[in-house]
């Protein structure tokens, strides 16, 4: 599967767990680490291990797709799932906010965002 689909994918997983914020920023000509950002919030840690396990759960069911790497748990607030050539980043709303991802990454595209889907471009 190629980095954008598998980005898109990734996207539609954390939204069928009622991901909040969802934005996939393109990377490729702004980082040698990955092609594709996709950021995801949730509300609390139920919430996001849910997010979490349905991506995880998900690609290694169906797509037979492992992370290379996670780093961070629900406690901490932020979980990272590296797929190689998509980085995953679920998110509590609050430490987003104070992480600012799409700020300092702001060059970088945004990929097929959804109308009527609330976004932080839509927000700002």
């Amino acid at each position: 599967m190629d980095s954008k689909k598998l980005a898109l994918l990734c996207r539609k997983l954390a939204e069928n767990k009622k991901a909040e914020n969802t934005v996939i920023l393109d990377v490729r000509k702004l980082s040698s680490v990955t092609d594709y950002f996709v950021v995801v919030s949730g509300n609390n840690e139920p919430h996001l291990r849910a997010i979490v396990n349905e991506i995880a759960d998900k690609l290694r069911d169906e797509y037979h797709m492992r992370p290379r790497a996670v780093d961070g748990d629900v406690r901490t607030a932020w979980q990272v799932m590296d797929y190689f050539d998509v980085i995953v980043h679920v998110m509590r709303s609050d430490v987003r906010e104070k992480y600012d991802l799409e700020s300092l990454w702001g060059d970088a595209p945004r990929v097929g965002s959804r109308a009527g889907r609330k976004t932080r471009a839509a927000s700002s």
